[in-house]
């Protein structure tokens, strides 16, 4: 793919600002963001107009585990709080980076971060059957005492010990999409959906609720794209390329595929649930008109996978463009 520049929505996953176990900390997460940054103000000087969207996961994790930490002597944290809060924290951090990429590379550009709330269905199965680990790690007697104290829904995690799990409903809208659209055609590069978006419910007379609910980062900047109309949609990830048989011998990287492949190498297991398949999952969601484009790549790939060099290029029907 050789894209000509135009409206481009890059999701960033919430590892990607961890490096690796030994580098969790803010100061390190702000250093990782700043190497993001880099490759997305490339897009920019390169003419495309940028939407940020971005993970939180571990990031919400920590805010839990600290409110964990503190429960003697403070109330717990909302989940639609620690989102809120996470949103304007790892905003800040790409607002901060963005604003000094431009000013070296002398771009007359500004980011700017939108705390955003992202509706759900209040009937959402998924509210009956809470499956998203969140949190810290606890042997089974600890988790069942604070799922007694706190009304936590616990359940092990594949033997590396005990989890708190939240429900992951489906987004449905994007309360704010007005707004991030405005900036957008004002010429800002907007950070939004950060987290998947802050989850909110409606009641019977039309009022905002938030609620204890985790929503996929990918779906939302999925719905974002869409609705923002926008010509791209990148999703980075810690490969530069998508892969069938990952792992095996006959592994194979893929270059281009059709969003019909895309579902059924999706049928067929090739991705997996917890990492790639909800990116897929997600792209095949967005391209419902044939001129739009997917791609999946690693963020120091962004810019060669934009020349048609690297990264896995999803499309309507195997037109590259």
């Amino acid at each position: 793919m050789k894209a000509e520049p135009g409206m481009a929505v890059v999701a960033v996953g919430g590892n990607a600002l961890i490096v690796d176990p030994k580098r969790e900390s803010i100061p390190d997460q702000a250093l990782a963001a700043t190497a993001t940054a880099h490759h997305i103000a490339e897009m920019v000087a390169a003419g495309w107009n940028v939407v940020i969207t971005h993970g939180s996961g571990p990031q919400v994790g920590f805010i839990l585990r600290r409110s964990e930490l503190a429960l003697p002597e403070v109330a717990p944290v909302p989940m639609d709080y620690a989102a809120a809060d996470l949103q304007g924290a790892i905003g800040y951090m790409f607002q901060r980076a963005l604003r000094n990429e431009f000013r070296r590379r002398g771009l007359q550009r500004t980011a700017i971060a939108v705390v955003t709330q992202v509706l759900v269905d209040r009937d959402d199965p998924a509210f009956d059957r809470p499956a998203k680990p969140i949190g810290s790690q606890m042997d089974e007697a600890t988790a069942k005492r604070r799922a007694a104290e706190l009304g936590w829904v616990v359940q092990e995690d594949s033997g590396r010990g005990w989890r708190r799990v939240v429900p992951s409903p489906l987004p449905r809208g994007i309360v704010e999409v007005d707004e991030i659209a405005h900036l957008v055609q004002a010429g800002y590069v907007v950070i939004a959906c950060g987290g998947g978006g802050i989850p909110v419910v409606t009641d019977e007379a039309g009022d905002l609720h938030g609620v204890e609910a985790v929503i996929d980062k990918d779906l939302a900047s999925s719905m974002l794209a869409r609705e923002l109309n926008a010509d791209l949609l990148v999703i980075s990830t810690s490969v530069p390329r998508v892969a069938i048989n990952f792992g095996r011998p006959e592994q194979r990287w893929l270059e281009q595929i059709t969003r019909e492949e895309a579902q059924a190498y999706l049928a067929e297991g090739h991705f997996a649930e917890g990492s790639m398949a909800p990116k897929v999952r997600a792209i095949i969601a967005y391209l419902d008109r044939p001129d739009r484009r997917g791609l999946i790549t690693d963020p120091p790939n962004i810019g060669r996978a934009l020349a048609g060099q690297a990264g896995t290029v999803l499309t309507f029907d195997g037109a590259a463009g």
